[in-house]
Order: C-alpha cells, then sequence, then structure tokens
C-alpha cells in the first residue's frame, strides 16, 4: 500500500511539473490571473465517504462525489472542469492563485480519478478536496468541500 501511495504521488509530482512547465505566465511578474480558471457559480465537491466523524481501519478508501462541474485529467484544458486534490491534516489552505504544491498533504488526482486508496496512520485526521484546473491551479471561486476528520484505528 505505501509503495501504491509513493506511486500516487510520484505520478502527480510528474503530472506537476509537466503542467508546470507549460504555463507560460507562471514567471510574469503581474497577477497569475492567466492561470486561474473560471468555474460554474453552482459547482461544487464533497466527500462521499467517509463519513464525517466516522471511524475507519487503514487502508482507507475515500470516495470523492462532483456536481455541475466536469472532471478531467491535468493537462487538458476544458471548460467548468477540474480535477480533485486531497488536503489531508493541513491547518491553512494553501495560495488559490499559483498551481497547488504536491505534497503528503496535498495529494493530486491529475488523472481524474474520483476516489483513493491511502494508508493513513492511526489517529484523527481532516480531510478536505479542492478542485483545480489543467495546471493545479484553484479556479476563480475555490471549488471546495467541506473539511470532515475522521479517526483512523
Amino acid at each position: 500500500m505505501k509503495n501504491r501511495l509513493l506511486l500516487n504521488l510520484l505520478a502527480a509530482l510528474f503530472t506537476f511539473s509537466v503542467a508546470l512547465s507549460a504555463s507560460t505566465n507562471l514567471l510574469s511578474s503581474e497577477h497569475s490571473s492567466g492561470m486561474v480558471s473560471k468555474v460554474s457559480p453552482d459547482a461544487r465537491v464533497w466527500i462521499e465517504s467517509p463519513a464525517d466523524m466516522q471511524q475507519v481501519s487503514s487502508p482507507v478508501t475515500i470516495m470523492f462525489g462532483s456536481s455541475n462541474v466536469g472532471i478531467s485529467p491535468a493537462g487538458k484544458e476544458a471548460e467548468n472542469s477540474g480535477h480533485h486534490h486531497l488536503l489531508i491534516d493541513l491547518d491553512q489552505l494553501p495560495a488559490m492563485d499559483i498551481p497547488l504544491p504536491a505534497s503528503a498533504q496535498v495529494i493530486h488526482f491529475g488523472r481524474g480519478q474520483t476516489e483513493a486508496t491511502l494508508d493513513l496512520e492511526p489517529g484523527t485526521h481532516s480531510l478536505q478536496l479542492l478542485l483545480g484546473n489543467h495546471i493545479h491551479v484553484p479556479h476563480a471561486r475555490p471549488v471546495m468541500s467541506k473539511k470532515i476528520t475522521i479517526t483512523v484505528n
């Protein structure tokens, strides 16, 4: 399981680096609004499972829900679409006008995945989804789920 998580992280880092190099505005001194995409005003994402305050065992399968927005892979620019990023145990949200950093706390699902199985250490964890556009930048109106808390036994 840890190898699968490592492979997913490496794939996300590769996807992130490709998207980053494709962006021509990244090094501009102007506002990075060229990287931010519009999204439907009623677009939303949520964590279907596990439920808030649920006790679970590791590995944990996390299912993502969405409505009024398309889920598409990173690197594919499409109107009103994006891909999921899972925020784990983050106290502060990342910057919303630049590509989201890939880390153990910000997991990229750049292939358009709508669920993941992760090994989480025992204890209490917070989970939140944040949609990113084709280059991993949150939308002009960030589309993010409610933060939930789970306990891993």
